[in-house]
């Protein structure tokens, strides 16, 4: 695309997912777009530092390849994915339990039909509902009446205690939520897209992926440290005290700052989880596999370099650790003795890396919840974000595409 210079005719506040999918669709139809991004890089909440040899992302994240607009939008094999287990470790009251995949590990299937892992009614049910919603259209999915995931879970047949021991554990670091309360016609859409897909981390980190979309911006379109403090009737208003004038203005960032960008804007609750990265001199399972953690001390962990060993220096573990909530005092220790037990080795000589308290890291989405809305909020103002949408990679990207067509929309009809 030709580079842009002048006076832009849209402004996009906010360079994570659904900010440059919004800028990259209106610069693919011709416009003079500026991207306005408060901080240093491209990411919002999906960036990667490097510090020390370690490449560090803020908070655990995991990256699905099944995602509509992944696929549409990136070049998987340049971002060197490297998968994790078709499943995971769930540490119960009785011990740990492996649930996977028997598609993708046959040398699970017998443990699983011969009731070791779930009894043959949950497995059933588990079954069928896996089968419903992969094969089902995304579509019929979406128009499904919606409740909890916990009530979706017991009207799939599953029992309270394989919900309760093993699926509660899972899901929580999926939603960052504990009570299963999250929409259930979201949980359907995301069991699709891990049975469709494979989780993985990309080698350099997951801030690889908006760094790829960004790549593709022409030149003049993005502006980092160029921070907003205000929408104004004639666009926007820097925090320099320069306006910068702009028919139409797309909002894609976090929903606080939405809220107050556009007061009147109606935003939901959102959740915080802290991730903590620990160096070990050995790996601790020699194994890419998520372990998550029945009694609820901590929400997952695992060790990022046996997924890809691009995360740390040569010789070196790195483990990833995600609890509910912000850091406090003496949490460190907690956690360290917690993985003593969840890997059953000693972590005394374990030293952290670094801590990371993701404030708002995914929208609270209680049932009925909108799997997606209008990104109007008024004449030539418009908001996009997984906030609008769904909290997944899926919804920013998607929720930006969506601000992107109704811009072009309404000024067509100007």
């Amino acid at each position: 695309m030709t580079p842009h210079s002048g006076q832009p005719d849209i402004v996009v506040v906010g360079a994570g997912l659904a900010g440059l999918a919004c800028a990259l669709d209106l610069c693919h139809a011709g416009r003079r777009v500026a991207l306005l991004e408060a901080s240093d890089g491209v990411g919002g909440r999906m960036r990667t530092d490097r510090r020390d040899g370690f490449l560090l992302d803020r908070g655990f994240q995991v990256f699905n390849t099944s995602y509509p607009q992944v696929r549409r939008r990136l070049d998987l094999k340049a971002l060197r994915l490297r998968p994790f287990t078709p499943g995971v470790i769930a540490h119960t009251p009785s011990g740990p339990v492996r649930l996977a995949d028997p598609t993708r590990r046959p040398k699970e299937a017998g443990s699983l039909l011969l009731g070791r892992v779930l009894p043959a009614r949950d497995l059933a049910a588990l079954a069928a509902l896996t089968a419903r919603d992969t094969l089902l259209p995304a579509g019929a999915l979406k128009r499904g009446p919606d409740r909890s995931t916990a009530a979706t879970l017991m009207r799939a047949g599953v029992s309270a205690r394989t919900v309760n021991e093993i699926l509660r554990p899972f899901l929580s670091g999926v939603f960052l939520e504990d009570e299963l309360e999250t929409s259930g016609r979201f949980f359907h859409l995301v069991w699709r897209s891990m049975a469709r897909g494979t989780l993985c981390l990309p080698a350099e980190g997951v801030g690889a992926v908006p760094a790829r979309l960004a790549r593709d911006l022409p030149g003049g379109v993005l502006r980092t440290q160029t921070p907003v403090t205000g929408v104004t009737a004639a666009g926007v208003l820097l925090a320099d005290g320069r306006e910068l004038p702009a028919a139409s203005v797309v909002v894609a960032t976090d929903a606080g700052a939405a809220a107050r960008l556009l007061p009147g804007l109606a935003t939901p609750d959102t959740r915080t989880v802290t991730t903590y990265y620990h160096a070990a001199a050995r790996s601790p399972l020699a194994e890419p596999t998520l372990i998550v953690d029945g009694s609820g001390e901590v929400l997952n962990t695992c060790v990022l370099t046996e997924v890809t060993p691009t995360y740390a220096p040569p010789g070196t573990a790195l483990v990833s650790t995600s609890v509910l909530g912000p850091d406090r005092p003496e949490a460190g220790r907690a956690v360290l003795g917690r993985l003593a037990e969840l890997y059953g080795t000693d972590t005394g000589g374990w030293r952290q890396v670094a801590a990371y308290t993701v404030a708002g890291a995914l929208p609270a989405m209680r049932p009925p919840w909108p799997l997606s809305r209008t990104t109007r909020f008024a004449p030539g103002r418009y908001v996009c974000g997984d906030h609008r949408a769904t909290g997944s990679v899926q919804g920013a990207l998607a929720s930006g595409t969506r601000a992107a067509r109704e811009v072009l929309a309404d000024l067509a009809r100007a």
